[in-house]
């Protein structure tokens, strides 16, 4: 980046996994590229909102924690997603809230013991050169972020420097909770039809677990074994939360960095909001599936987007 800012954090320690995300990637699938995006979209929406920056603002998204920053100018900050503890300066501080801080102040986003995303976000957002209109990282495709991978000691993240905000928080009963047991809600495609009665009933009948493998790709889950009437079919463009059924029966649900295409039968879809719960879980969380029309999905959506629109975000006193 020509003529650099001199507002920016220090990379201490990058955590498992943390990468620069924004709402995602799109258009570009003729190209091979897939959306990318936060895992968790809910929570990264209301770590911009908390700090009033733009949706589309790029934030941090910390896989399982273990991140460490230094501030070397102030600024304002806020933390959603998986409860992990936020340490400022030795201090535990709460999360889904925003915070100020100063120059050489130091943060910690520490291990989750519940949930496995953090979202960490910066007032105006981090600065970040887009790739394809994104900054979403993408690893395997080695695009977005600041070099197509995730985050490393040393690096520097650039933002702005402002002088300083309001604070505000999320009121705890309009905090998700993450749990290790789930029910997800499925849109039934038109492939479903490829999938005998019996074979239907026992995937919303079962109750899966979520495998080692799991990842922002997808998640392999493992439980009953499901038949289709093919094995393969023409590879074609796959949304985001398919539900893909292999040969070996084993379901594996496409999220933000799957692949733009694939040949294995798609029994559904999860709902966005669900996939943001499941997105939120680890290996061996229970998972269990219901059936929902197009026309039920996108009812719910429009009564979250109302919910998420008017809900009122609590101004601190300081």
């Amino acid at each position: 980046m020509k003529h650099a800012p001199k507002s920016y954090f220090e990379v201490v320690h990058p955590g498992i996994l943390s990468t620069f995300q924004d709402l995602g990637r799109f258009g570009q699938s003729h190209l091979g590229f897939t959306s990318g995006g936060p895992a968790d979209k809910q929570a990264y929406l209301w770590a911009n909102r908390l700090l009033n920056n733009p949706q589309n603002s790029p934030v941090l998204e910390v896989n399982f924690g273990g991140l460490k920053l230094i501030a070397k100018t102030a600024t304002t900050i806020a933390v959603t997603g998986a409860k992990a503890p936020l340490i400022i300066n030795g201090q535990t501080k709460d999360t889904w809230r925003s915070h100020h801080v100063n120059a050489d102040d130091e943060i910690k986003i520490g291990y989750a013991s519940e949930g496995c995303r953090s979202y960490l976000a910066v007032f105006e957002g981090f600065l970040v050169e887009p790739q394809f209109n994104s900054v979403a990282t993408v690893i395997r495709e080695k695009v977005g972020g600041t070099s197509g991978a995730a985050l490393t000691a040393g690096e520097l993240l650039f933002y702005k420097p402002t002088p300083r905000q309001t604070l505000y928080a999320l009121g705890s009963n309009d905090i998700p909770r993450y749990a290790n047991s789930v029910r997800i809600q499925v849109v039934t495609g038109y492939q479903h039809a490829l999938f005998e009665p019996v074979e239907l009933a026992k995937f919303f009948s079962n109750e899966y677990q979520v495998s080692a493998q799991c990842d922002r790709m997808g998640y392999r889950i493992n439980g009953p074994a499901i038949q289709s009437g093919i094995s393969e079919m023409l590879s074609e463009g796959i949304c985001n939360g398919a539900i893909q059924i292999p040969p070996d029966g084993q379901p594996i649900i496409l999220s933000v960095d799957r692949q733009t295409i694939g040949g294995y039968p798609k029994l559904g879809s999860v709902l966005s909001l669900d996939l943001d719960l499941l997105m939120q879980c680890s290996r061996g969380a229970k998972i269990n599936f219901e059936p929902i029309s197009i026309h039920c999905a996108h009812t719910l959506l429009h009564l979250a987007n109302a919910r998420y629109a008017e809900t009122k975000l609590i101004k601190l006193v300081r």
